[in-house]
């Protein structure tokens, strides 16, 4: 039986980054990974798939829509099978990379997957066995089916299909309103799938403002997306035809019918395999790990880090936690915890949704005192003559000195924009601070000084 120093379990960001940062550190390393393709979620059916695919959808909306811009652009149409040959051919080359890096020689793989027969022994499915000083628990999350009647029978889609099209869609519901719902039914529809959205929470994305939200949610029924919120789901049937979900919206039961359904309702962590039992390893009542902000569970040898512990699905989150984990179990001094003050997160609809720091809503929780100032993207010289009207950006600061505290932006490249808060926050600057940079006009980015001007205002 091989023992090892650290041993990671699944091999997507966070196993890989804690694998390869324990590796550096001298330590003997093996990475564990059954899946049947290397590269972990982000790389094959996450970020990078959808992404792909979101940009050429956004592409062929602007050339739908071209006479906007006094342009003419005839017969623009999506050709699926084309989409999905580059789609496969970028995240190949991404998943090569990531190939090479784990068979790199640097540490062991083992293609196999693994549960705890005790603390410190792991059972392999090819009938090895290995022992461990340390491990992490890096095995990610799976889509989770709720218990609405029929769905689980009804063999749906799940984000993983619809990465995965050739073809075009005639119709498809998509049952969720998430980020993955969101990005993905405004993708098939821009495609030219008819899409109708069914959310059971007042607004779509509602980990977000419902503010935000509303923006989002004008656009995608402005584009045509068929949208109902604060529904219950009732049954959901499928046929030779296709699909029927039937659900209760302002107190009447709605119908609806479409070729394909998409259950995008959420993840849950992909846990339950692992035997977390046999090694006192704790976890909530959904599977997720419980850890401690050292990344430890409560057996403290074991770590977990990303999608299987949380708090926060960002793979950059993942990747922080894992290189923790590797540091901490390697007694590495003067380590600090991920900072979740600086949380980042960005939804890629169009508009996209971003968000850094602190928001309206925790800091109300909190009984904190602090500044808000917004401006509106239809008032801005920039987004203006590019056709991008829709959201806002809004800054908060600490009523005193102005301390940035966080940053909401709807609209057009949020995604991006966002970013010009990402080294003020870390340094605790203030809006004074930001203002004394250079802004270039015209640019989508000169937007954020105005609610900069405004808090600056308040301050004197």
């Amino acid at each position: 039986m091989k023992t090892y120093d650290f041993i990671c379990i699944g091999g997507g960001s966070a196993g890989f980054n804690a694998a390869r940062v324990a590796a550096g550190l001298g330590r003997k390393v093996a990475v564990i990974d059954g899946a049947r393709q290397l590269g972990g979620l982000c790389i094959l059916r996450g970020c990078m798939p959808s992404k792909t695919l979101i940009y050429a959808a956004e592409i062929l909306h602007h050339a739908q829509h071209a006479g906007r811009f006094g342009l003419k652009v005839t017969g623009a149409h999506a050709d699926m099978k084309a989409v999905h040959a580059r789609k496969k051919r970028i995240i190949g080359d991404f998943a090569r990379y990531r190939v090479d890096a784990l068979t790199g020689g640097k540490f062991d793989l083992y293609r196999t997957y693994a549960e705890f027969i005790d603390p410190h022994t792991l059972q392999l499915s090819d009938g090895r066995k290995l022992r461990g000083k340390y491990f992490l628990l890096g095995t990610g999350s799976k889509v989770s089916t709720p218990p609405v009647p029929g769905l689980r029978e009804a063999r749906a889609w799940t984000s993983d299909d619809v990465l995965d099209l050739d073809f075009l869609p005639k119709s498809v519901l998509v049952l969720g309103g998430g980020i993955v719902a969101c990005e993905l039914a405004q993708y098939l529809h821009r495609m030219g799938s008819k899409v109708t959205l069914v959310q059971r929470s007042p607004n779509i994305l509602r980990d977000h403002s419902a503010e935000a939200s509303r923006v989002v949610q004008k656009a995608f029924t402005d584009e045509g997306i068929e949208l109902f919120t604060d529904t219950k789901l009732s049954s959901v049937t499928r046929d030779k035809s296709g699909y029927t979900v039937k659900f209760l919206n302002n107190g009447r039961l709605v119908t609806r019918r479409a070729a394909h359904l998409f259950n995008a309702l959420g993840r849950e962590p992909n846990t339950s395999k692992l035997g977390l039992a046999a090694a006192g390893v704790k976890t909530k009542p959904n599977g997720q790990v419980i850890i401690n902000r050292w990344q430890q569970t409560s057996t403290p040898h074991i770590y977990a880090a990303g999608d299987c512990s949380g708090p926060a699905e960002i793979v950059h989150i993942a990747i922080e936690q894992g290189i923790l984990a590797a540091r901490h179990a390697a007694k590495v001094k003067s380590l600090k915890p991920v900072d979740f003050s600086l949380l980042l997160n960005v939804v890629f609809t169009d508009p996209q949704l971003a968000t850094i720091g602190a928001l309206e809503r925790g800091l109300d929780e909190r009984g904190v005192k602090y500044l808000v100032a917004s401006y509106p993207f239809n008032d801005h010289g920039k987004s203006i003559l590019m056709e991008a009207n829709y959201g806002y950006v809004k800054v908060l600061a600490e009523p005193k000195r102005g301390r940035i505290l966080g940053a909401e932006i709807v609209g057009k490249d949020a995604g991006e924009l966002i970013h010009a808060f990402s080294t003020p926050l870390a340094m605790r600057a203030t809006v004074r601070d930001m203002l004394r940079a250079p802004w270039y006009h015209p640019t989508l980015a000169e937007i954020i000084t105005y609610p900069l001007e405004e808090i600056a205002e308040q301050l004197k």
